[in-house]
Formats: C-alpha cells, sequence, structure tokens
C-alpha cells in the first residue's frame, strides 16, 4: 500500500531523527568554556585558568597533542596554556614561568593550571591574548576576570575575540582611566544555549515530552513544569545547597528518555499527567546542567549573574527548538497517522536513550 503523500513529505525528519539518535552516545559535544583570573604581584602576571571536562577532552585530542586521560601527564597541559596564552604589560612582552596543574580527582572534574608572566617593571596596561581556540575547538571561549583599581573587568576571548586590553594602574599624576563593564554576563548566556543545543540527550527528552499528546494548552503546561524544576535545581546545586554526583545524574537523565518513550509508545494518552512526568525528570535535568557551571569553580561574586545569565540561555535555547518543532507537532495532531509516527519516533528515542543509559551506568562503574 502506498503511504500517504504527507507521510512521505515526513521521510527527511526521519531521516535527521535518524542521524542525531544514533550519533556518537555523547549527552553534551560542543561548546566549552574556560575561567581565568588573572591577579597582579609586582612584576609578575598570575593567570589562573579552570577547565571543565569537556575542554580537557579537546585538550588530549589530536589538534593540542597532548595525553591527558585516563592517566595522561597533565604537566603538558601548563605548556599548551603557556603557549597560547601571551599577556604583554606597557608594551612589553611578559615571559611565562613553568606553571603547575592541579589536575581532576574524583570529587572534582576540572583541572586548574596557574602560570606566572614576568614582566618588566611594574605593569600599567596588560594586553591578553588567547590562541587556546585554535586547539580546544573554534567553539572554545575563556571568561577572564580582572580585579583592577578598585572594580572587576570581565572579558571573554575566543577565536573572533583573541585579545583584550585592560588597565591595572592609574597613570601617575593623573585619574584613574575609565574601566568598562566586561562581556561575561554574555558569556554565560551563550554557554546556556550552546548547553542546550548540544545536550543531545536533554532535547530527546523534550522531544518525547511533547509527542505525548495534547493540544497546545497541555504543551505549555509540560514545557513550564519542565522549565521551572531545571532552573529550580540548576539555582539549588550552583548555590551549593545541594548537589548529587554524575554518576547518579547522568543515568537517571536517561532513564527519563527511555520512561516517556516507553509511555508514548504503550499509553494512548498521556497528556493529563505528563506535566508532573517533565516536573520530576527537570529536576534531574537542572542538575545536569549544573555542571557545566560546577565544572567552572566559579567564585561566590561571579555565581549569581552567571547562574542567571546561564539560565537565560538555556531557556532561549530550549525555546528556539520547541518553536521549529511546533509547527511539526501541529501537524502531526491533525494527521490520521499520528498515532503511528508519535509511536515511530518515539520507538527512535527510546533505542537512543537506552544507549546512553548502557554508556553511563558502565562509566558510572568505573567511577
Amino acid at each position: 500500500m502506498t503511504p500517504p503523500a504527507s507521510l512521505r513529505r515526513a521521510a527527511p525528519w526521519a531521516a535527521l531523527a535518524l542521524l542525531l539518535l544514533f550519533g556518537p552516545a555523547q549527552g553534551h559535544i560542543a561548546g566549552s568554556m574556560g575561567y581565568a583570573t588573572v591577579s597582579l604581584h609586582d612584576g609578575t602576571v598570575r593567570y589562573s585558568l579552570t577547565l571543565g571536562p569537556d575542554a580537557l577532552a579537546a585538550a588530549g585530542g589530536e589538534a593540542a597533542g597532548l595525553r591527558l586521560a585516563p592517566r595522561g601527564d597533565y604537566a603538558t597541559l601548563a605548556d599548551l596554556v603557556a603557549r597560547k596564552v601571551g599577556i604583554s604589560a606597557n608594551g612589553m612582552r611578559c615571559e611565562p614561568v613553568p606553571g603547575t596543574v592541579t589536575p581532576p580527582t574524583p570529587d572534582r572534574a576540572n583541572a586548574i593550571v596557574i602560570i606566572d608572566y614576568a614582566c618588566s617593571g611594574t605593569p600599567r596596561e596588560l594586553v591578553l591574548r588567547d590562541d587556546l581556540s585554535d586547539v580546544l575547538g573554534n567553539d572554545y571561549h575563556t571568561l577572564v576576570r580582572v580585579e583592577a583599581l578598585g572594580s572587576v573587568q570581565q572579558y571573554t576571548l575566543e577565536r573572533d575575540r583573541r585579545e583584550a586590553r585592560l588597565a591595572v594602574a592609574a597613570p601617575s599624576g593623573g585619574p584613574a582611566p575609565e574601566v568598562t563593564a566586561g562581556s561575561g554576563v554574555f558569556a554565560f548566556f551563550r554557554l546556556g544555549i550552546e548547553h542546550i543545543l548540544t545536550g543531545v540527550d536533554h532535547l530527546l527528552f523534550v522531544l518525547a515530552l511533547v509527542l505525548g499528546g495534547g493540544g497546545i494548552g497541555s504543551l505549555f503546561g509540560v514545557i513550564t513544569a519542565f522549565t521551572v524544576a531545571h532552573s529550580i535545581a540548576l539555582a539549588v546545586a550552583v548555590l551549593g545547597a545541594a548537589s548529587p554526583p554524575s554518576w547518579i545524574v547522568e543515568p537517571v537523565i536517561a532513564l527519563s528518555i527511555v520512561y516517556v518513550a516507553v509511555e508514548n509508545i504503550f499509553l494512548k494518552r498521556t497528556a493529563s499527567w505528563r506535566w508532573a512526568v517533565g516536573f520530576a525528570f527537570g529536576l534531574v535535568h537542572g542538575f545536569g546542567f549544573a555542571g557545566a557551571l560546577l565544572d567552572l569553580d566559579l567564585p561566590p561574586a561571579a555565581l549569581a549573574g552567571g547562574l542567571v545569565s546561564f539560565n537565560l540561555g538555556v531557556e532561549a535555547g530550549q525555546a528556539a527548538v520547541i518553536a521549529a518543532f511546533l509547527p511539526v507537532l501541529i501537524w502531526f495532531r491533525r494527521a490520521a497517522w499520528e498515532r503511528r509516527a508519535v509511536t515511530a519516533l518515539s520507538a527512535l528515542v527510546l533505542v537512543a536513550g537506552l544507549a546512553f543509559l548502557v554508556d553511563r551506568v558502565l562509566a558510572a562503574a568505573n567511577w
């Protein structure tokens, strides 16, 4: 029997879904970030850089030429940073001295690189150049925090903006130069967008949720419940009130995908309680979102603004995805073959969720 024309038009969407679902079993695959602090000690500039798991994975790749995991030589990471991060003071290049690396531990997923740059004379103006995106990926960016002249300056250094010029001392006999606000808040906002758009596991869960049936009102309720829940959990984790370990959170996120997909397949109508499912698992996904900020080991002064901006970025990315799929969902609701399409797509989501679950359970066994 020849399938209806509407079903044939849906074939490209199914092919795209297959490409997405059967890709590498990694929940977060792009958008890495480092957090650096700059401090001055007479003629020395100390550069302290915190790199999370995503950035470390990139540092251990072929482009960087390092072997960091599982038993890599993290001392070479300091050499990489010293080569790719340049500091000049008063127009003269500062020379890096051998740095130190605090490698990850079972309780802390990030690595901390500290390098001292020896400058001639007391720095009054610094120029920072960051070329780490050449080896850590085009989507890598460093948020730099500098406390100078009685205020905090924040800069985002990335592939398209590699240099920042900042005053760290007032000219002798003159007033302190004006300090401009940095772009750190926007960096967290963009990190949130990248985290949701490249978080295949989170996107699969949202897709499975909205496939469950119901009208626009039910869809709005489900998404709102999920959004409120993950926002609560994100704030709780980042502010230090509670933070379940990732070896628990990551498998449960995969389990949430499996559960919702099974509901879609075996239950004809789930809309009446789907908001509660979205809220319950939204709490778990929120703790997963928190990992991106916790891995940066931010100081308390940077947490509040970073948390708000990151969460807004997550919401913006999620809203963009839902808006893109909304016409397709409405089209599904009007089709006579809606149930078969929902079952088929949910089966694909189920397979992907099971792949995530097995991968993460095995990984948890090694933690």
